[in-house]
């Protein structure tokens, strides 16, 4: 299937790229701007009129061969949360609020245009990236804004509503965006559990289960912008969210001996978290100096519940056991980080900076198990009650230049310290120090193709949860803490090819090669369970090509085509096994997509299949592997009655695609290569359906192009 797949994409590459082909679609579509330095590709507001955009997220979606980075608002720190879009030239100061979300409160009729181009021209946070999307906002006053209504009927027949909207009101260089949301998502699935002893193949338990989950993810936020120039702004933002989860599973249990069983897992999670940040860029010594602050708060309140029972609910059966597990963690971080950047100082371009962040976690795990008589019994896991401070700090200097309209160079190194403490149940402290170079070359041969090479060292950061013991009810197995855990080290290259196709088309290959020390996975503690450890080197490779083509050359005006398919290959030396093995978690060997888009006049349409290969979490005593049952697909069709609302139809898992899930079992542990058990798992959410209502106020909207 990826031979066949990677096989036509080159094929139908090199029908596109034909001079004649090209020729013939001249004049189809808006034309690129000139706008952006040499090393951009500017897009007028002009050019998305086709899709009739409501927000900057929908401009971004749509920006011929970039792929949306949303990063990591997780990660700790500043610099590594960074996703891959910059408004007016500076990266938002929010982590808390995600790329997507800033995006979704900027109406579409407040950009002027976007920039795509190398991540070196928008700052040290972005010099590892090949892309990064500059939004280019209007000048123009006013109040704009979205409201966006969804429905979604799942094949219970629950429909699930969500609301949200935005609000922005410019005057002069000052700009306030206003956001709230209701952030409901409840989603039904349903499946079975078939679990069979090896080599015998005998049924040792089945289970028939019904999933009810339920986000609840409302959300306040604000920010307040004055930006007279580049070097002379000041931003503030705030946002608060009360989010919560909650799972209801019912499970008909079938054991091979004895009677079935009604049992029930409840999960209640909540995590509130609030968020006040900003910065202030002064101009300095002919460049600029810009000081970003940011501090967030956040709680997690987990309380997991299973009921086991000696019968069917039916028949009134007695509660005969289960077990409790509630987590009660507070979170904090405070980040503040000092840049001064010169476009100009002595030909070459110069970015200097310093962060510190300092980092908490205070954590209580109390796992029970209750038995038939309702008595309640306390177990101890190794450290399942700890304190994790961290402090740390981070110098960078970065320097570039061009040395000709088609040669640019860029260079930087980091220093980065930290010191991380570990109280309650272990007892660690350790300082860490690390040198990460970088070094990127930009090359323009001419013909319109673009090239870029990326060499540079990069230090994972550790997950502070990584350091405490917990279990995972639903799964059965209890993951334990390591106090002792590194970060990995990894130097990674990469490297990049493209070329505009058809007017504003863009094919793109991306290749890469890292070579991890240190790797992060799963180890054996002398307890017996699994827990994040370092087991040595690995090595990843990939290669990715993106096509993205207007066809009306081919007769198909207003119509797009994109594809994308990727192969991968990972390799580490496992401990337990002593085997050679890929990495955990989501490395798939293949994987594609292909989209089409047609837009004519007052309606759109159109339908995204996606694949994957199979990916693998490799456990003690465990390969825990996810797939899915065959390719992926949405569809959907917008009408918009004027040009301020659009109402939009979209089928989801149109193929009624189900989800896999083989938990291989072995004895103690991996180190016996036959497995003592199989547990197949399989899901389906089966076909949904979904309405949206998007309507823009105040300031106008992106007009509809009139085309056919």
């Amino acid at each position: 299937m990826r031979v066949t797949f990677l096989m036509a994409s080159a094929a139908f590459t090199a029908l596109l790229a034909s001079p004649a082909l090209a020729q013939e679609t001249q004049g189809d579509e808006p034309a690129v701007s000139t706008g952006g330095s040499a090393r951009t590709t500017a897009y007028d507001a002009a050019f998305f009129a086709q899709f009739s955009p409501r927000t900057a997220y929908d401009i971004a979606q749509r920006v011929p061969g970039f792929s949306l980075d949303l990063g990591n608002t997780d990660t700790r720190g500043f610099a590594g949360a960074a996703g891959n879009v910059v408004i007016n030239g500076a990266r938002p100061s929010s982590k808390s609020d995600s790329l997507q979300t800033i995006l979704q409160r900027i109406p579409a009729s407040s950009v002027q245009r976007v920039e795509v181009g190398p991540g070196d021209l928008f700052g040290s946070d972005y010099s590892g990236k090949s892309q990064v999307l500059n939004v280019i906002m209007s000048a123009t006053g006013g109040v704009t804004g979205n409201v966006t209504a969804v429905g979604r009927r799942w094949f219970t027949g629950y429909v699930n509503t969500d609301i949200s909207g935005s609000a922005q009101i410019r005057r002069g260089a000052s700009t306030i965006n206003l956001s709230a949301g209701t952030g409901r998502n409840r989603q039904d699935e349903e499946g079975t559990d078939t679990i069979v002893a090896y080599p015998a193949g005998n049924q040792l338990l089945y289970r028939r289960k019904h999933n009810t989950y339920f986000n609840k993810d409302p959300y306040v936020s604000a920010s307040w912008a004055l930006e007279r120039a580049q070097d002379d702004a000041w931003r503030v933002n705030f946002r608060w969210g009360p989010s919560s989860f909650d799972l209801q599973q019912d499970n008909r249990v079938t054991p091979a001996i004895g009677s079935p069983h009604d049992d029930t897992l409840i999960q209640k999670y909540r995590f509130p978290a609030f968020e006040l940040g900003g910065d202030v860029t002064r101009p300095l010594a002919g460049g600029a100096l810009k000081f970003v602050g940011l501090a967030t708060r956040r709680s997690r309140d987990n309380l997991d519940t299973y009921i086991a029972r000696d019968g069917l609910l039916g028949n009134n059966p007695a509660v005969v056991g289960g077990t409790e597990q509630s987590q009660d963690t507070k979170q904090s971080e405070t980040i503040g980080r000092l840049s001064w950047t010169r476009a100009n100082f002595g030909g070459l371009s110069v970015e200097v900076g310093a962060e510190a962040v300092l980092n908490t976690l205070d954590s209580d795990v109390q796992f029970i198990v209750i038995d038939a008589a309702g008595n309640r019994n306390r177990v101890d896991f190794p450290i399942d009650q700890a304190k994790v401070k961290e402090k740390r700090g981070e110098v960078y200097v970065r320097v570039g230049k061009t040395f000709s309209p088609s040669l640019r160079v860029d260079a930087g190194v980091n220093y980065e310290m930290s010191n991380l403490t570990v109280t309650g149940d272990a007892d660690e402290e350790r300082t860490l120090r690390f040198l990460k170079p970088s070094l990127s070359v930009d090359w323009s041969p001419g013909g319109g193709w673009r090239t870029r090479l990326a060499i540079r060292r990069t230090v994972a950061q550790l997950n502070f949860f990584d350091f405490i013991s917990i279990a995972e009810i639903s799964n059965d197995r209890v993951n334990g803490g390591n106090a002792e855990l590194q970060p990995q080290r990894t130097w990674e290259l990469r490297g990049t090819i493209e070329k505009p196709i058809l007017g504003d088309g863009l094919l793109k290959l991306d290749v890469g090669y890292d070579r991890i020390s240190m790797l992060q996975d799963q180890i054996l503690t002398p307890e017996g369970f699994s827990a994040p450890g370092n087991i040595g080197t690995g090595k990843r490779s990939f290669a990715s090509l993106t096509v993205d083509a207007p066809l009306g050359g081919l007769g198909l005006s207003g119509t797009r085509l994109k594809l994308f398919g990727q192969l991968q290959s990972t390799k580490v030396h496992d401990p337990i096994s002593d085997q050679s093995r890929r990495f955990s978690d989501f490395f798939p060997e293949w994987q594609w997509n292909v989209e089409m888009r047609r837009d004519s006049g007052a309606f759109s349409y159109g339908f995204t299949v996606s694949d994957r290969d199979r990916f693998s979490f490799f456990r003690s005593n465990e390969i825990d592997t996810n797939w899915n049952g065959g390719p992926y697909g949405t569809a959907f069709v917008e009408y918009r009655p004027g040009p301020k609302t659009a109402i939009t139809l979209d089928v989801d898992n149109a193929f009624n695609t189900h989800a896999y899930r083989e938990r291989t079992f072995f004895t103690p542990n991996r180190s016996s290569l036959t497995p003592s058990s199989i547990e197949l798992r399989e899901r389906n959410r089966h076909l949904n359906l979904g309405l949206t209502l998007k309507q823009t106020f105040g300031g106008g909207a992106t007009r509809v192009a009139q085309k056919d």
